[in-house]
């Protein structure tokens, strides 16, 4: 018997990670869309008269085998992965988009749903149930289940080629960035640069059998401290080039061509399905709802961040000048510069506050956080199984000792664990026959290791990560909802991150540090006067920074918002569009968009704009904290009651204003960022 199909006989229900081998993988997952596809076949066999009951719940329920199965597998193969594993994602991922096309294209079962939807009014359903039934119906119709045999046929053919292109789009902007290197040989030119990058780009020389010399790449954790910390005026000058011409040279590797033909399928397909644009049909499921509120948003910011983004361009300009004599800054002197300024300024850096930062204390502080605002326990629990010896299993409970569900926390890097920092669920909540089933969620970081004479000290930036993907954890433990595709962290993509960045905010407060932030020697408490310092330099060039975000915000609704026939080139189109926020002399051959990965490969086109659409919700989430105190907990529980419990059972913009009172206002934003008075 495979092990991921049998019950799971261990505590909790957990996973039996112990038990797991590669070759359980491919046969359950097999299995599981087998059961899945049986479970379908009997809804749309079902004699009796669609309803919501033998129809749209049944649908959710069919596939929840295939969740399980999925979700543990991905979720391993991005955290404990070995080549075998990377084989079976190749067979396992067409496996499941075949399944969920099958799904998606079938005529009888969309016959059925959509029998329910033309009837909803007499099944009286509840909030929850609605949304459940509208994202059913919508799931279809947004893939053409309305359309035509002719029109199905054209949407089939227009995916197929978008998604060629947009691999091809990553491709190039991925040879791009590996093919080149720059090659230093004179140990002068490294001046500047901190230790531990100069000792990687010895290492990239050697891997590239280049000996007495020093090799700098476009890949960011290369790129990003040569721009910052090289003194070396014109390197920097030669690397920034390189880097701002990525696909857009003119050679195989172009990416125009594809920019223009993606925008126009994308304009295609969402005409075809009756939307007037791209932008229109992506934003009726975000909480910004349409192209004409995301434009007034990102307009409303403009606004206050142009002039603060300019006093922060003449305050770089005059240090640099009255530094080195430099006369015109340009684009490449900007990192380098503003590093300089900023640790002038405020004097601090990782060093000084890392011993503040050991992670068993990070660690307990968090969880004090959770315990001080929504009654929350964390009891490690060595009996539960786990994938590696640096995962630590914890059972939660509430004040009332009543089981919340189980947390996994997995902080060391490690071969077979991808980068970055993520929150993942291993089982998603949801109640069945009035049972409520709990979830089981984990976060995953990469911090450095302790070793026999120092523990584990983080950065302040990785104190914020961990905070971050631990408010993600409490939107998934603390869901309580009906359906599991409605439950937890399943929101529309421009709400997903409320819950980590409102998080991140009590990591600035004093009252909070207290709880944990001790020096690893002394146990001395973090002193008043470092928190002031961190809050300040937080906001230092907040201006220029949110200026560079609406940019990217503005050219994405710029190529989804209009008739694609209107883009003639590439280039002079961004030139154009991005005039209102450009504050430095153009460079010649540098340009964003056959780079922009985010909307081009990514899934972020119409949708940039999130990150600081994000941003305004937890500023102005935060500030009713700070009104009524940060550990208030009538404070603490409308949020979880709005937010982290209920999921995706109601437009988020409901939800919001329920918990607040009010739509949120970008002010508490623009007074944290420093861009007006406080």
């Amino acid at each position: 018997m495979n092990t991921l199909l049998e019950e799971f006989k261990t505590p909790l229900g957990t996973i039996p990670f112990d038990r797991l081998s590669n070759k359980d993988y491919l046969p359950a997952i097999t299995s599981a869309i087998a059961n899945a596809k049986k479970t379908v076949d009997e809804i749309v066999n079902n004699p009796e008269t669609p309803s919501f009951e033998n129809t749209i719940v049944a649908l959710e329920r069919s596939d929840e085998q295939v969740n399980l199965v999925s979700n543990v597998f991905f979720n391993l193969n991005s955290a404990e992965t070995n080549e075998e594993m990377q084989e079976i994602a190749k067979e396992i991922s067409p496996m499941l988009s075949e399944y969920s096309n099958d799904i998606l294209l079938n005529e009888v079962l969309f016959h059925r749903i959509k029998t329910v939807w033309q009837q909803r009014e007499q099944f009286q359903l509840d909030t929850e149930s609605f949304t459940l039934l509208e994202k059913t119906y919508k799931s279809f119709t947004r893939n053409g289940a309305n359309l035509s045999v002719e029109d199905k046929a054209q949407l089939r053919e227009i995916d197929k080629e978008k998604s060629k292109l947009s691999l091809e789009f990553g491709e190039h902007v991925l040879k791009e960035t590996n093919e080149y290197f720059l090659e230093i040989t004179d140990e002068k030119d490294l001046e500047g640069l901190p230790e531990g990058i100069v000792e990687a780009a010895k290492i990239a020389a050697q891997e590239r059998k280049k000996e007495n010399s020093w090799v700098f790449t476009l890949d960011a954790p290369s790129y990003i401290p040569f721009m910052t910390y090289l003194k070396n005026r014109s390197l920097r000058k030669e690397l920034f080039k390189v880097f701002g011409s990525r696909a857009a040279k003119g050679d195989q590797n172009d990416n125009q061509a594809i920019v223009k033909k993606i925008v126009q399928l994308r304009h295609q397909r969402s005409q075809l399905l009756g939307y007037a644009t791209h932008a229109h049909f992506v934003l009726e499921e975000r909480m910004a709802q349409s192209p004409e509120k995301v434009g007034e948003f990102l307009s409303q910011l403009l606004e206050y961040a142009k002039p603060a983004a300019q006093k922060d361009l003449e305050e770089v300009s005059a240090y640099a000048q009255q530094l080195d004599g430099l006369n015109e800054l340009q684009r490449w002197d900007f990192a380098y510069y503003s590093e300089k300024l900023k640790k002038e300024k405020y004097q601090i850096d990782d060093e000084i506050l890392k011993p503040y930062f050991q992670l068993e204390n990070v660690i307990e502080g968090v969880f004090q956080v959770a315990s001080k605002l929504y009654g929350l326990k964390f009891k490690t629990r060595e009996d539960i199984p786990v994938y590696h010896k640096d995962v630590t299993a914890y059972e939660v409970s509430d004040d009332n000792g009543k089981y919340i569900g189980v947390f996994y926390a997995d902080f060391f890097p490690r071969k077979g664990k991808r980068n970055g920092a993520w929150m993942t669920l291993y089982k998603g909540q949801k109640k069945v026959n009035a049972e409520d089933k709990r979830p089981h969620i984990s976060i995953v970081c990469n911090f450095t290791k302790p070793t026999a004479t120092k523990p584990s000290l983080l950065t302040f930036n990785e104190v914020l990560t961990l905070f971050h993907e631990f408010g993600h954890a409490l939107h998934g433990l603390l869901a309580d909802g009906t359906y599991e595709s409605l439950s937890g962290t399943n929101v529309y993509w421009d709400f997903v991150e409320l819950p980590s960045q409102v998080l991140e905010n009590w990591v600035y407060e004093k009252e909070c540090l207290d709880l944990f932030a001790r020096h690893y020697q002394t146990g001395e408490k973090i002193p008043e006067t470092l928190v002031e310092r961190i809050k300040e330099s937080a906001t230092f060039l907040e201006g220029y920074q949110t200026l560079r975000q609406l940019s990217f915000g503005m050219l994405d609704m710029a190529y989804h918002t209009q008739n694609p026939e209107n883009i003639e080139n590439v280039i002079d189109f961004e030139l154009e569009t991005l005039k209102e926020t450009e504050l430095f002399p153009k460079v010649e051959g540098s340009n964003v968009s056959c780079a922009f990965s985010h909307i081009f490969h990514g899934g972020y086109s119409s949708g940039y704009y999130s990150y600081k659409w994000a941003e305004v919700l937890d500023a102005d989430a935060f500030e009713y904290f700070t009104e009524k105190g940060i550990f208030n907990r009538e404070v603490a529980d409308k949020f979880k009651k709005y937010v982290l419990s209920a999921g995706g059972r109601e437009h988020p913009m409901e939800l919001y204003k329920k918990f607040r009172g009010k739509e949120p206002s970008i002010q508490a934003l623009l007074k944290r960022s420093g861009l007006v008075k406080a």
